[in-house]
């Protein structure tokens, strides 16, 4: 399951009329780890917004995450309850998921998500809302691990040449 953190940057704009003016926004990054999150999230957002500060970075727990190929930026947070029947206490209860997916519209959202939900179990969806996020960045391994380079300088030398003079020393 990923683990989802919501980073918030600020940072200085100027408009149309050259007034500087301060502006927010939010990202989610799938990161393994808080100082995970913190650096891909410096390291995606450097090239797109050169002077930034990261003023909060908090876990979002979501069950699932639906990318759409729709060219919608809008990402809506809906929460489902699944009813499911407890065979201990012998009675209906409703366990609450979180979804975040990207559509035009909240009926388009609530659409897509009938759609992912399916009809295989009872379920209710209790809240469908438009959220700040602008971007969501899932997390990519790297697939190709490069071998590390040695470093190698002027002043080093081959430990051949080391152990010859050391030797000589002697």
């Amino acid at each position: 399951m990923a683990t989802w953190f919501q980073a918030k940057i600020k940072f200085v704009q100027e408009d149309e009329k050259g007034v500087a003016r301060n502006v927010g926004q939010v990202y989610l990054f799938d990161a393994v780890s808080y100082t995970d999150a913190e650096a891909r999230a410096y390291q995606h957002l450097a090239a797109e917004v050169p002077d930034f500060q990261l003023t909060g970075l908090t876990k979002m727990k979501l069950n699932e995450v639906y990318f759409e190929e729709n060219s919608s930026e809008i990402w809506f947070k809906c929460k489902v309850s699944y009813i499911v029947f407890d065979e201990k206490s012998q009675r209906e209860k409703k366990v609450p998921y979180t979804f975040l997916l990207n559509a035009h519209t909240i009926k388009d959202a609530y659409i897509i998500l009938e759609s992912k939900l399916g009809t295989v179990q009872d379920y209710i969806i209790t809240d469908i809302g438009a959220t700040k996020i602008l971007d969501v960045i899932p997390y990519e391994e790297d697939t190709e691990l490069e071998e590390p380079q040695p470093v190698i300088t002027e002043k080093m030398k081959p430990l051949a040449e080391v152990l010859k003079a050391f030797d000589a020393e002697e």
